[in-house]
């Protein structure tokens, strides 16, 4: 086997494991907040708005799912209260999904809680391992910045 088909494998096994430890992370934040009365789907949508909103196809896209199940949460979290949507000023013919107060509100308390579990989680690690993990953020970052573009 030459260099380049043994780079090419140990890319794969690294690409399969880092895929791994990622699905297996998703199923562990969905659960730090189990009894929330938020899901972690509703959290997520939540999430996206925090800037200025976004389009219900960028929410689709962000979830993976298709735009009348994005709608489908959108108008759950209207009846909520938490989110509204409003006409998109960049384009006449979009809309925009933006958080009211209440929803800002929603996602501050479920960070503070799921951020307390997260922190009782980290503090079983060792020093060194925190500090790994905390060098590895920025990379994981790269990934995801670079994924979005």
């Amino acid at each position: 086997m030459n260099t380049s088909e043994q780079h090419n494998r140990a890319l794969q096994a690294l690409a399969r494991d880092f895929r791994e430890a990622l699905r297996h992370g998703v199923y562990l934040v969905r659960r730090l907040d189990a009894d929330g009365e938020l899901s972690a789907a509703q959290l997520s949508t939540l999430k996206m708005l925090l800037d200025d909103g976004i389009r219900v196809g960028e929410i689709a896209r962000n979830l993976g799912v298709k735009v009348p199940s994005a709608t489908e949460q959108i108008i759950k979290l209207e009846r909520a209260g938490l989110a509204r949507r409003e006409p998109d000023p960049d384009d006449s013919r979009a809309v925009r999904v933006i958080l009211t107060a209440e929803g800002r509100a929603a996602v501050d308390s479920a960070n503070e809680r799921r951020n307390a579990v997260m922190a009782g989680i980290l503090s079983s690690l060792s020093d060194q391992d925190r500090r790994a993990l905390a060098a590895a953020l920025p990379v994981i970052d790269k990934i995801n910045t670079t994924f979005q573009n």
